[in-house]
């Protein structure tokens, strides 16, 4: 009888066990997909601010992707030098990446490939648009004359920008949450720890390291694009240059 009821007393253990274990991970998931949201909370523009509110715009993330059509158009740029007394037109194209065929074991590798091909151009065009958000809003941010200022700005571009991007984010798939935080390193040149550090401070970074840390995960991981990342690199310089 004392066994039987020991028994029972572990199954319910057991299932709550698992019960809090699979909320603590949804929290995760959560908290992971916010993280953009809290870089893009680091700077508010007004030319952001101005593209959102444009009559008919479409975030780049809730555009269709074709996969048979490259993300970004490949740029043309036509000018002309002087020569003596002659001017020279010249063209300048984009960079044209040569690799080898990908070569796939099976086929679900290769279905593994296109979803990361497809991910990469959903999140590619945000990673671009926090980092040239960052660079406008700390430009203006030197122009405030003393901190207080700047932290009454902070905090106002903290709530805007959790106001407009929170629903954008919701879109993501968990996957695509975690690969837009490795995209915005490699557009930001720093890791997400160290952003949310120079602008939120260290208590709210150490929080969401912590967070993270629990879960196997580090906000002070770097991009590899030499190593782990390697594959993740040779797709977005294609895509960059308009071949995938």
């Amino acid at each position: 009888m004392v066994s039987a009821e020991n028994g029972k007393e572990k199954y319910i253990f057991f299932k709550r066990f698992c019960f809090v274990i699979g909320q603590i991970d949804c929290i995760f998931a959560a908290v992971m997909k916010m993280l953009p949201v809290i870089l893009l909370s680091l700077a508010m523009s007004l030319c952001a601010k101005a593209q959102s509110d444009r009559p008919g715009h479409i975030n780049p993330e809730d555009m269709e992707v074709d996969m048979d059509s490259p993300t970004f158009v490949p740029m043309v740029k036509v000018g002309k030098v002087l020569q003596g007394r002659d001017s020279i037109q010249y063209v300048e194209l984009n960079n044209v990446w040569v690799f080898s065929q990908p070569v796939f074991k099976d086929a679900r590798q290769r279905a593994a490939y296109n979803r990361l091909v497809y991910n990469i151009k959903k999140v590619l065009p945000i990673a671009k648009e926090v980092n040239r958000i960052i660079i406008e809003t700390g430009d203006y941010l030197e122009t405030l004359p003393n901190k207080k200022a700047r932290d009454a700005h902070m905090k106002t571009v903290e709530a805007s920008i959790k106001k407009e991007y929170t629903p954008r984010m919701k879109k993501l798939t968990y996957s695509q949450g975690k690969l837009l935080i490795r995209l915005i390193y490699r557009e930001c040149n720093s890791s997400s720890y160290e952003l949310i550090k120079g602008f939120l401070g260290p208590i709210r970074a150490g929080f969401y390291q912590a967070f993270a840390w629990v879960f196997g995960a580090s906000l002070k991981k770097q991009y590899d694009p030499d190593g782990v990342d390697r594959l993740t690199e040779r797709i977005v310089l294609q895509v960059e240059a308009g071949q995938l």
